[in-house]
C-alpha cells in the first residue's frame, strides 16, 4: 500500500503548501493569523517540513531505551514507610523516591525490599556525611540501584540557605565525592524553577548553570568518575516539554564534554505543581496524565506521577494508587512503553528542541559571563528573572487568557474545599533569616482560590 502511495502522488514541497494556506486564508495575515509566540520567544508555524531543514537530525544523547514508574514515600514512621514501599513495589511501581527530614535505620525501611527489580532514589533535606556513608555502606551489599541526588544549591535557592554554611556543606560534599566516587551522588533539582514560574528557556538554562557548577567544582579536584540525576517538572504545553527533555540531554552533553566527563546525565520527572487547583480536583488527573505523557516521550528515565489530591490532603493510599495506575495504564495499556525516542524524526519536535537548546545555550552563557549561578543568586539576578517571568504568566491566569478548568474556566460555585483541607495549600511565608532571597514554587490558582475559600 505505501509504495503504491508513494508511485501514485508526488511530493508537495513547503512552499506549495504555504501558497495553498495563503489562498485559504482568503486575504488574512498568514503570520498575524496561524503563528504563534511562546513565552519564550519561539515563533510557532502552522506547519513544519522537511524543506525546513538542511540537515539531517542529530540523535538525542543518552535516550533511555525504558522508563520507570516511580512513587514517592515520606519516611516519619520507618516501618510504615517499609510497609509502603512493598506495597508500591508490588502494585507496579518500579522506583521509590524516600524523602526525608531526619536520618533513619535502612534495615527497617528497606525491610525485604526487592532492590533487583526497584530502583532507589533519596531526597534528604538535611546533610549529614555520616548517614550517607551508613546509606552507602548499606546498599553495597545489596544488588541496588541507588541515586542519592546530594543538591547544595538546589538547596541555597529552595530554602535561601546552605545547610550548614558554604565551607562546612562544601567539606562534606567532598568528603563523600572522595571516599564514594563510583555512586549516583549529584543531582540538579530544577524542579524548583518551573514551579516558581520560569519559562522553558530559563528553566534549561539554570539547570545548565546549576550543572555547571558542580561540574567546576568537581573537574578542580580532579575528579573522573561523576554521574549526575536531574530533576525536572513538566507543564502543561504537551510538544515543548517533550522537547524541553530532549534539549536538556543535548546542553547536558555539550557540557559534559567540555569536562571530559560522561555525557550522559539522568532525568527524572514530575508534573508540574504550577497549574494544579484545589477547586475541581478532580482536573488534576487529566492534567497530571498529559504531563507525564510529556515526560515519557521526552525521554525521562523515570517518572512520578503527583496524586490529584496532594495540594490538599495527607498522603494517603488512595491517592497514591491513583497517580500510580496512571503511569501503569500508560505503560502497560497505552503502549507508552513500546518504542524508545518516538519523537525522533518528527519535524515540529526536532525544531523546538533545537531552538529551545539553542535559546538556553545562549542564556547560559549570559549566566556565565555574569560571574556564574551561584553568584547570580546571591545578587538576586535568577530570582529576578524568575518573578518576571511568573508574573507574566500569572497576568494570563488573571485575565482569563490562560484558562484553568474549573478555576477561572467553568467554574463549579457550589464547590466546597473548606473543610476539606487537611494540609495549608498556599505558599507559606516563614520570617527566617536567610543569606540570599529564596525561590518560592507559587501556583497560579492560589489568589482565586484564598478568595472563593474565605468566601464559603
Amino acid at each position: 500500500m505505501s509504495k503504491f502511495l508513494f508511485e501514485d502522488f508526488d511530493e508537495v514541497s513547503a512552499k506549495q503548501w504555504k501558497q495553498q494556506i495563503q489562498y485559504d486564508l482568503k486575504g488574512a495575515d498568514y503570520n498575524q493569523t496561524l503563528v504563534w509566540q511562546s513565552p519564550e520567544g519561539i515563533s510557532v508555524k502552522p506547519f513544519y517540513h522537511e524543506d525546513d531543514f538542511k540537515e539531517e537530525f542529530q540523535p538525542i544523547p543518552g535516550q533511555p531505551q525504558s522508563w520507570k514508574i516511580a512513587q514517592e514515600i515520606f519516611v516519619d514512621d520507618e516501618k510504615i514507610a517499609n510497609n509502603i514501599a512493598l506495597d508500591a513495589a508490588n502494585r507496579g511501581a518500579e522506583a521509590i523516591i524516600f524523602t526525608a527530614a531526619e536520618d533513619f535505620e535502612p534495615r527497617t525501611v528497606f525491610k525485604d525490599f526487592p532492590f533487583e527489580t526497584t530502583s532507589i532514589y533519596f531526597e534528604l533535606t538535611f546533610l549529614s556525611e555520616a548517614f550517607y556513608g551508613k546509606l552507602v555502606k548499606f546498599f553495597s551489599q545489596k544488588n541496588a540501584t541507588v541515586y542519592y541526588n546530594i543538591d547544595l544549591i538546589g538547596n541555597l535557592a529552595r530554602t535561601g540557605n546552605w545547610f550548614h554554611n558554604l565551607k562546612k556543606d562544601h567539606e562534606i560534599l567532598d568528603s563523600i565525592l572522595q571516599k564514594h566516587d563510583s555512586e549516583k551522588l549529584l543531582s540538579v533539582d530544577a524542579t524548583l524553577y518551573q514551579n516558581a514560574g520560569a519559562n522553558m528557556v530559563q528553566q534549561l538554562a539554570y539547570a545548565l548553570a546549576h550543572a555547571n557548577e558542580y561540574l567546576n567544582h568537581i573537574a578542580s579536584e580532579a575528579k573522573q568518575s561523576v554521574s549526575l540525576t536531574f530533576s525536572l517538572a513538566t507543564g502543561p504545553n504537551y510538544f515543548f516539554e517533550i522537547a524541553k527533555i530532549r534539549a536538556l540531554r543535548k546542553l547536558y552533553a555539550t557540557l559534559a564534554k567540555e569536562y571530559g566527563v560522561n555525557e550522559t546525565c539522568h532525568i527524572i520527572a514530575t508534573p508540574s505543581k504550577r497549574n494544579k487547583t484545589l477547586y475541581d480536583y478532580n482536573v488534576n488527573m487529566l492534567r497530571s496524565t498529559t504531563e507525564c505523557m510529556s515526560a515519557v516521550l521526552g525521554g525521562a528515565d523515570t517518572v512520578c506521577n503527583l496524586p490529584y489530591d496532594e495540594l490538599y490532603h495527607k498522603s494517603n493510599e488512595f491517592g497514591e494508587r491513583i497517580s500510580r495506575n496512571q503511569l501503569l495504564i500508560l505503560k502497560h495499556e497505552s503502549y507508552f512503553d513500546a518504542v524508545s525516542n518516538p519523537a525522533d524524526g518528527t519535524y515540529y519536535i526536532e525544531s523546538l528542541t533545537v531552538e529551545l537548546a539553542e535559546k538556553a545555550l545562549q542564556l547560559f552563557k549570559e549566566i556565565e559571563k555574569g560571574g556564574g549561578f551561584l553568584q547570580q543568586l546571591k545578587e538576586g539576578t535568577i530570582q529576578k528573572k524568575i518573578n518576571d517571568s511568573a508574573e507574566k504568566e500569572q497576568q494570563l491566569f488573571d485575565s482569563g487568557e490562560m484558562k484553568l478548568l474549573g478555576t477561572n474556566y467553568h467554574p463549579n460555585k457550589s464547590d466546597r474545599m473548606k473543610d476539606n483541607l487537611e494540609l495549608f495549600p498556599f505558599v507559606k511565608r516563614n520570617p527566617v533569616k536567610t543569606l540570599i532571597v529564596p525561590i518560592i514554587e507559587k501556583r497560579l490558582a492560589e489568589k482565586v482560590e484564598q478568595e472563593r475559600i474565605s468566601n464559603e
